[in-house]
């Protein structure tokens, strides 16, 4: 399976990072060995000294596609869940300062926790889905799908033209403001609504 991953997909994410607003979803990858599953706890990597959390919706593909029209898009897609894009934002800027490529800032082990996944069927207005990060019990992010500069539907459309989807894929659908770093000792708790999917330590 594949990890797909949306980035710049919330403007005031975008305006915290100085970055500029996108035309088309920027997308980038993290491979299996990303995922941290079962609430495992993330240990802290040496090669960084500035983890940062990055919490999203994510979408698990139900049936394999490619050149998916977004009116069809949401066959393909049956549960969401709450995951994190930790990103090791120094090795991210020094990537991003020489125009390399900044794999090594999103891809490493373990850089993926995901939570449990939740029916669609049980949502109801996929254009209003609120969640949120605690950490600590304090509430570091909050976002609401309404605030997407790209909706699941345009998502899938786009990655659609380039990576044949297969079941099982995950779709990290973008991070909303107020990413910030982490520290061992630190629990995150994530929410969809009022109802807990993802709950893991940094150690």
């Amino acid at each position: 399976m594949k990890i797909i991953c949306i980035g710049r997909n919330y403007a005031a994410h975008i305006e915290e990072l100085k970055n500029e607003k996108p035309g088309n979803p920027v997308v980038f990858l993290k491979p299996d060995t990303a995922l941290l599953k079962n609430g495992a706890p993330f240990y802290y990597p040496d090669f960084s000294k500035n983890i940062h959390h990055e919490a999203e919706l994510v979408l698990k593909i139900s049936k394999e596609g490619k050149y998916i029209q977004k009116k069809f898009a949401h066959r393909y897609f049956e549960e969401i869940g709450l995951g994190i894009d930790f990103t090791a934002r120094d090795l991210q800027e020094q990537c991003k300062t020489k125009g390399l490529p900044w794999e090594i800032a999103k891809a490493f082990n373990g850089s993926a926790p995901i939570g449990d996944f939740v029916s669609v069927d049980s949502i109801g207005d996929l254009n209003d889905i609120s969640f949120h990060l605690t950490i600590n019990g304090e509430v570091r992010q909050e976002g609401n799908t309404s605030m997407m500069l790209f909706d699941f539907g345009t998502i899938i459309e786009y990655v659609s033209q380039f990576f044949t989807l297969k079941k099982g894929d995950l779709i990290y659908t973008g991070t909303p403001a107020g990413v910030g770093p982490v520290k061992i000792g630190d629990r995150l708790e994530g929410y969809l609504g009022e109802q807990k999917l993802l709950d893991f330590e940094v150690k």
